[in-house]
Order: structure tokens, then C-alpha cells, then sequence
């Protein structure tokens, strides 16, 4: 099931996407005719930094012996298909193409052998980062969280297994991502026990569970799309001027 939120006749709708169809108890309209929405409003969006070790390399990091986190502020959160803006402090901003889990329902110290029932499905992040401040704050707080860095969605997808899909971002139509998750250092199950035993996670919580090799930087103008099999793709502009 793709789980989606949109905006039709003047109102926000949850529902589902069945073919080129969107469906919600309100009615059924063409996806053509409606503005898809992030398609979940989290409380907390929980980065994992360097989780595959290609893109710990391409930025010449050690391993981590453990989950790296950081937090996206939620208003970064942008809707499939809205512009990302290139805010005027920054010189480089970096796509980061990933996989997202979303969580079902509120819960803390979770094992393991548990995660899977906490998960209501799989969605995309463009984890977007202005690279130059994140060398120079040396934390990543500013650097990930400006508004507009965290377009999420198309939609969430329950039922994938995330260690067998495939992430693949494109800058203007160019192939720069093209990865399994089955490479990452930290598996969902792993990240959901790490993550739960510090912070309660609540329903609709988002974990972008870290980008592979091939990030680099967009310029005003610039088209990025990320694809996951089975989920979608989640397309982003890089607005022409600086707000």
C-alpha cells in the first residue's frame, strides 16, 4: 500500500495512490489533479551520518563504531515536487540522496527482533546539507536544517524489505547515485534499537537512514530526483534565487 497526503479542492486529504489514481474517503481524483503533500508531518526527523562506508570514504571519515545522529529541524520538511531554497549564508549544498523509515507507533527501547512492528513503511529523503557550513559549525545542526532542506515523500510504502532495494539520485537527468541498501553499515533493525533506547519515537517520526557515495553539489535551477524501487521518486528544483 502507498500511503500518501495531498491537497485537492482546497483541502489536506489522506489516502492512498491506486494506479495513476488518488483515493481517500473523500473521493478519487487523477494524481494529475492533485498537489502531493509530505506524507507524514514527524515530530522528529533522525539523520544517521556515514552509514555506508563508500560515502564515509568520499569524504575521507573513519567508520563509525556506532550509529552517528543528528536531527533535521521539521520545519525542513518540503512536499514532493517544491523547491529547495539555496539559503544566501551557504556556497555549496550538497544532495543526499535516502532511504526513510517512518514509524508506526509511539515507543522506546525497542529490541531488535522488535523493530519491524514499530514500522508503518518506507519513504524517500533528499537529506540536503550545505556542505561548506557543515565543515565550518563543526556540528550539523544549521548545515541540515534549513527550511526546505528535507523534502520527503512521495508517498510511504508498507511491506518493502530495506536491506533489498536500490537508491539512485540524479542531478539534471544525470545518474551521481546508484547504490543497495543492502551496504548499509547499520541496518534498519540496528538503527530503530540504537535510536529507541535514547528518544521515545512517536507515529509519523522519520529516520533517513544515511546516503551512499556520489553526493555532490546542486546550483540554482538544478533538478535532483531520487528513486527508490518500490517507493518512487522524489523530485526537487533548487530555487533560482536566494530567499
Amino acid at each position: 500500500m502507498k500511503s500518501i497526503r495531498f491537497w485537492v479542492g482546497g483541502e489536506t486529504l489522506s489516502g492512498t495512490i491506486d494506479g495513476e489514481t488518488a483515493v481517500s474517503q473523500s473521493g478519487r481524483w487523477p494524481l494529475s489533479d492533485v498537489r502531493l503533500l509530505a506524507p507524514v508531518l514527524p515530530s522528529k526527523i533522525i539523520g544517521v551520518g556515514r552509514n555506508y562506508a563508500d560515502h564515509a570514504a568520499e569524504l575521507g571519515n573513519p567508520l563509525p563504531k556506532e550509529p552517528l545522529l543528528f536531527f533535521k529541524a521539521p520545519s525542513a520538511l518540503l512536499d514532493p515536487g517544491a523547491d529547495i531554497v539555496y539559503p544566501r549564508q551557504s556556497t555549496r549544498v550538497d544532495y543526499e540522496g535516502e532511504l526513510a523509515v517512518v514509524i508506526g507507533r509511539r515507543c522506546r527501547n525497542v529490541l531488535r527482533a522488535d523493530a519491524h512492528g514499530v514500522i508503518a513503511g518506507y519513504t524517500i529523503c533528499n537529506d540536503v546539507t550545505a556542505r561548506d557550513l557543515q565543515e565550518r559549525d563543526g556540528q550539523w545542526a544549521r548545515a541540515k536544517g534549513f527550511d526546505t532542506f528535507a523534502p520527503l515523500g512521495p508517498c510511504v510504502v508498507s511491506d518493502l524489505d530495506p536491506a533489498a532495494l536500490r537508491i539512485e539520485t540524479r542531478l539534471n537527468g544525470v545518474l551521481k547515485q546508484d547504490c543497495p541498501t543492502s551496504k548499509l553499515i547499520f541496518d534498519v533493525p540496528a538503527l530503530i534499537e540504537y535510536i529507541s533506547a535514547a528518544f521515545t519515537l512517536e507515529p509519523g517520526d522519520v529516520i533517513a537512514t544515511g546516503t551512499p557515495s556520489g553526493i555532490g553539489p546542486m546550483q540554482r535551477g538544478d533538478e535532483v530526483s531520487v528513486t527508490i524501487e518500490g517507493i518512487g521518486t522524489l523530485t526537487s528544483r533548487v530555487a533560482e534565487f536566494q530567499v
